[in-house]
């Protein structure tokens, strides 16, 4: 046996004969598509595609580009905060001069820069001030 035996009768096999005269014909069986004197399903395209009358050509909408220095400056606000908030503040200026999009992720990135240069500078003013506490009190 060449497959699994799972447990359960199935019968005999049966042995059929092989079929004679012409094969099947392919297709879909009779009864099935539309009915005559009806035009093509809808979601296809014709030929050619003309505009409606009174409206002018198609508009394609083109986003446009998302300043490089807005992504980076968000990036780099959780990495090290000082240069998140420096490129945030110039792709600002840089959206501001191009028109591209990016305006929030520069402002997310001049406010998360903000926060972390703040906790870097915090840490260095308590490095500062345990360095003096230890080195003043001496033998």
């Amino acid at each position: 046996m060449s497959q699994p035996d799972d447990g359960f009768y199935r019968g005999d096999p049966q042995i059929r004969p092989a079929p004679s005269g012409p094969p099947p014909a392919q297709g879909p069986p009779p009864g099935y598509g539309p009915p005559p004197g009806y035009g093509p399903p809808r979601g296809t395209a014709p030929a050619r595609v003309r505009a409606a009358p009174g409206y002018g050509p198609p508009v394609y909408l083109v986003r446009r580009p998302t300043n490089t220095t807005a992504i980076l400056a968000l990036v780099f606000g959780f990495v090290f905060g000082p240069v998140g908030l420096a490129l945030g503040i110039s792709a600002r200026r840089q959206i501001r001069r191009t028109g591209e999009e990016g305006d929030g992720l520069a402002l997310a990135g001049i406010i998360v820069g903000s926060i972390g240069t703040a906790v870097y500078g915090s840490l260095i003013l308590i490095w500062v001030w345990a360095f003096i506490a230890l080195t003043s009190f001496g033998p």
